[in-house]
């Protein structure tokens, strides 16, 4: 972006507005076709996470590539982000977690 000479611009034509946005953070469900195996994690850029876990970062995901969306949920705060993820990894249920892909459907 090119700054006019003599211009006083009341925000900055350079640099984005920090607050005009609020961070929004997922909680995740991936899936692995070729294990047969659900992933639950949280984050706040889903997308540069899923390129982690198809790219083979993550030890316990790299021998599922390709990894795909099945479902999320957004918070406003890590915390409660967190807390979610742990509900979900405490129900050790394959049938809760398809239950939740399905309700979303």
């Amino acid at each position: 972006m090119q700054e006019v000479v003599g211009s006083t611009p009341i925000l900055s034509t350079t640099k984005p507005l920090l607050g005009a946005f609020f961070m929004q953070y997922i909680v995740y469900i991936i899936y692995s076709e070729s294990m047969n195996k659900y992933y639950k994690g949280s984050c706040e850029d889903f997308s540069i996470r899923l390129a982690q876990h198809n790219a083979g970062r993550n030890k316990s995901t790299k021998p599922g590539i390709p990894w795909v969306l099945k479902h999320s949920e957004l918070f406003n705060s890590l915390k409660e982000a967190r807390a979610r993820e742990a509900h979900i990894k405490k129900m050790k249920s394959r049938k809760y977690i398809e239950t939740l892909i399905l309700s979303n459907q």
